[in-house]
């Protein structure tokens, strides 16, 4: 596998989680969420370098965070953009030039496995673009703005994307460079790809791999740490 550069995007405020500190900042087994997230991808050979990108109010806070839980790889903390797309595109312009290829992570998703990213970076290295995601499990409905449903997709073609979202680091610049000519906003990374007419490719996942958004996912989440620590 090539070395890769990892952009986490942690600016959010998340006031879904209804605290007044920023979630990525909330303890989870004694440690910020983020710290979490930016551990694993410090234990992985294939990660040459980390960005970190926060609200600019918190860049001190986390280049100390940094120096004290000894993240290494965290190249460059620098500040993000009014929108989460604006973040992740100077994420990217702060990893090292060499670096060919760049996966984007949430902060907020803490218990990914190392094994899922390799294989999304497998994925996209054959490709030049790929998803982690998981089958959905509901049936989906699609309604209308009064609440009437039009149209029930097939669930066996649906995914739940997650992250990471693995690329060729020409391509995600590229489609970016385009995405903010155009006044085009995205959901996600592989959504402004797609635009350009690049294929992205899914790599299946697993449901643990959640994001940490209300407060109800604390506790799910230190359940899972914990029976991770505990080799179960």
């Amino acid at each position: 596998m090539n070395k890769w550069g990892a952009v986490v995007v942690a600016a959010g405020r998340g006031s879904r989680m209804g605290t007044a500190e920023s979630k990525q900042y909330l303890p989870l087994r004694g440690k910020p969420i983020l710290v979490h997230t930016l551990a694993l991808f410090e234990r992985m050979d294939e990660i040459e370098e980390v960005a970190l990108v926060v609200g600019s109010a918190d860049i001190e806070r986390c280049k100390a965070l940094v120096l004290e839980h000894g993240l290494a790889k965290v190249k460059a903390v620098v500040a993000g953009g009014d929108e989460r797309q604006h973040s992740v595109h100077a994420g990217v312009k702060a990893l090292a030039s060499e670096l060919e290829w760049v996966m984007v992570h949430d902060g907020v998703r803490p218990l990914v496995k190392p094994e899922h990213i390799r294989g999304c970076c497998a994925v996209a290295e054959r490709v030049g673009a790929a998803v982690l995601a998981v089958p959905v499990k509901d049936t989906i409905k699609q309604a209308d703005e009064t609440g009437l449903i039009v149209s029930t997709p097939d669930r066996r073609s649906l995914w739940a994307i997650q992250t990471p979202q693995a690329f060729r680091r020409d391509l995600l610049t590229g489609a970016h460079e385009r995405a903010e000519k155009d006044g085009f906003l995205g959901t996600d990374d592989a959504m402004v790809v797609e635009r350009t007419g690049a294929p992205v490719t899914i790599s299946e996942g697993d449901y643990t791999n959640i994001k940490i958004t209300t407060p109800e996912d604390l506790p799910w989440a230190e359940f899972l740490l914990g029976k991770r620590e505990r080799g179960e």
